[in-house]
């Protein structure tokens, strides 16, 4: 009977030799990111990610352990080994699969496959891999085949595909099953202890990359996914409700109004162009790359720079939100997919349409993405203009229209527009797999995987089409009472490779106000007022004299007696940023992972992460509560 249960226990062994070679593959993958890291801390990887391999073996072995108990329990039926083989072969290929999914995932979020990843496969399939174009897709299927059949080569040594019933008594062979089902369950939660194991087990370095190579990929994501689908409750209560909304009123409190006022009206025309990916890396003006963006160098000099911003987050979906509703990213969740949610959320939009402004979204993609269309007609805005609006020889990516095409859109558009008007641009050119009309200006010798000058040249081309847009808008009658707003969705890895999720340089953008309606004297002036997008609602408002009570989560950057701060946030993770110092929280492992300023006292560095703790809670709590 032993040696036909140590057969079991071969097939649990199995499951962590293949864990431990999935580790080694994804060590391997990003082994220029281990710079630094000794050969003694890279062994800890495998003793620290040994508890969730051990977890996620024992929910793989749940089934193949059922199926023997019943056909134990029945002496005239006996199983094949064939479906015992055809389960494995089938998770193998599903962990190969999602091993070679990470590697982009990682790359570009700095996180490993969460369930986001497939709810935008399920809602937008063809834009969803259309983000994957520029990857290297060659070498990754060549690594999950090899993964695939050294599993299955393995997988023929290590586990017995033939074992037997054991023949026993009875009374044996019940305490036998109840051992047996009982050992499995404790691997799967971690142990005998109060909480199931969490991945909190696989930190023990101060070092992310090194908790990222111990935490189990597999093990990661299904709980992701079981997080996502459990009954609502809020993952991020670190304090008292009561102490989290005073906090966070607090740092929104302002002792007076003395915001500079900048424009010449208090009715201007509003267009808000929100620029796919532009980091601040390609601003040089915001210590970027020289001469990608050289258009945006001229804009500047005519208009207000804000200096100092921050996106939300570091997806689309998050930052339309940011940007027209000023409500922070939910880390784990996207409001604007929930469209119960999303319809009580404020927008710029819905103001501007209430104070007789005329309503307009401009998107050369579906505006049906992540259910865009039904956030802008939901808040009043009047004509949505997308993909559908254009000749069907003019969309020729995945995202549609090249950027030239949509800005010479909405410049026909504006021709015929009633004043005063509120229009939204959103462009998609400068996003992956990073195609262009014409001649990239920057030479694709990238090496494989690496498509920073791609990058660089599709920003370069969005820049020349605003410089193209805003010399043939300075020929029209609206230009003149016209504010431009000028912000980037998110930032980007992209062009210096900063794939650190909790990385501030990764998510600071730029924001400039733009147009003739900017009073001379504050043209080139630069505001280095701490902020983020969620601010441009309240900044935009009290420029032009309207209330902006409904957007709480905005400040006023033009107002000197507003606080400085910023607040991002990743999945399961946020960054708070005060002038002074910012702190990165991963709460997967309850674990600060960044400082910016080592030397400062610890009193304000706890302080500032009280604040970041305290914001996620309260932005939570309200996004339950609509």
């Amino acid at each position: 009977m032993l040696r036909n249960l140590f057969s079991i226990v071969r097939f649990f062994v199995f499951w962590l030799v293949f864990f431990a070679i999935t580790r080694v593959t994804f060590e391997l993958y990003f082994f220029h990111k281990l710079n630094g890291a000794g050969f003694g801390e890279i062994l800890q990887t495998f003793f620290y990610g040994l508890r969730l391999d051990a977890s996620a073996a024992a929910y793989i072995c749940i089934i193949p352990l059922l199926v023997f108990v019943v056909y134990w329990c029945i002496p005239s039926r006996s199983v094949k080994p064939i479906w015992l083989k055809g389960y494995v072969w089938f998770c193998l290929f599903c962990i190969s699969l999602n091993t070679i999914l990470n590697f982009n995932i990682f790359r570009e979020w700095g996180t490993k496959v969460t369930f986001r990843v497939f709810s935008s496969l399920y809602h937008a399939p063809s834009e969803a891999l259309a983000s994957t174009g520029s990857s290297p897709v060659a070498r990754c299927i060549t690594i999950g085949i090899l993964l695939l059949g050294t599993g299955i080569l393995l997988s023929n040594y290590i586990i017995n595909y033939n074992f037997k019933k054991p023949v026993t008594e009875p009374r044996v062979k019940t305490v036998a099953i109840c051992l047996l089902l009982f050992a499995n369950f404790v691997l799967m939660r971690g142990g005998l202890q109060t909480e199931p194991v969490n991945q909190n087990a696989a930190y023990f370095s101060d070092k992310e990359i090194m908790n990222q190579c111990a935490l189990n990929t597999e093990w990661n994501l299904f709980n992701n996914i079981f997080e996502n689908f459990r009954r609502p409750y809020n993952p991020y209560v670190f304090m008292q409700p009561g102490s989290a909304a005073q906090l966070v009123q607090d740092i929104f409190s302002v002792k007076g109004d003395s915001t500079l006022k900048v424009l010449t009206t208090n009715r201007p025309n509003v267009v808000i162009i929100q620029l796919e990916s532009y980091t601040a890396s390609i601003i040089e003006s915001l210590g970027g790359d020289k001469g990608v963006a050289p258009n945006f160098e001229k804009f500047i000099h005519n208009g207000i720079l804000f200096n100092n911003i921050y996106s939300s987050a570091d997806r689309t979906d998050k930052g339309i939100i940011s940007i027209m509703s000023g409500f922070p990213s939910q880390a784990i969740r996207t409001v604007v997919a929930d469209t119960i949610k999303q319809k009580k959320l404020p927008a710029l939009s819905t103001v501007f349409k209430n104070a007789g402004y005329q309503t307009t979204y401009f998107y050369g993609g579906k505006s049906t993405y992540m259910d865009f269309n039904i956030f802008m007609k939901s808040h009043l805005v009047d004509h949505i203009i997308d993909e559908f609006s254009f000749n069907k020889g003019q969309v020729k990516t995945e995202w549609g229209v090249y950027d030239d095409v949509l800005l010479s859109k909405h410049l026909q558009y504006n021709e015929h527009q009633k004043q005063p008007f509120f229009s939204y641009l959103q462009t998609s050119t400068n996003h992956e797999p990073f195609v262009l009309p014409v001649k990239a200006h920057y030479p694709d010798d990238d090496a494989e995987g690496d498509a920073s000058n791609k990058f660089r040249s599709t920003a370069y081309f969005t820049d020349s089409c605003l410089n193209a847009y805003f010399e043939q808008a300075k020929k029209q009658a609206w230009y003149k009472n016209t504010l431009f707003i000028l912000v980037a969705d998110h930032g980007h890895r992209l062009p210096r490779n900063i794939s650190e999720a909790y990385n501030p340089a990764k998510y600071h953008i730029p924001l400039l106000f733009f147009g003739d309606v900017i009073k001379p004297e504050y043209r080139g002036k630069k505001i280095s007022k701490l902020g983020g997008q969620t601010d441009i609602a309240a900044t935009l408002l009290s420029q032009l004299g309207m209330p902006h009570d409904q957007f709480k989560w905005s400040k006023d950057l033009l107002n000197p007696q507003s606080a400085d701060f910023a607040f991002f946030d990743w999945d399961n993770g946020f960054a708070f940023m005060l002038p002074h110092q910012t702190v990165a929280y991963d709460n997967s492992g309850r674990r600060i992972v960044y400082t910016s300023n080592k030397g400062i006292d610890q009193k304000t560095t706890d302080k500032t992460l009280l604040y970041g703790k305290a914001f996620l809670q309260q932005v939570y709590t309200e996004y339950m509560a609509f």
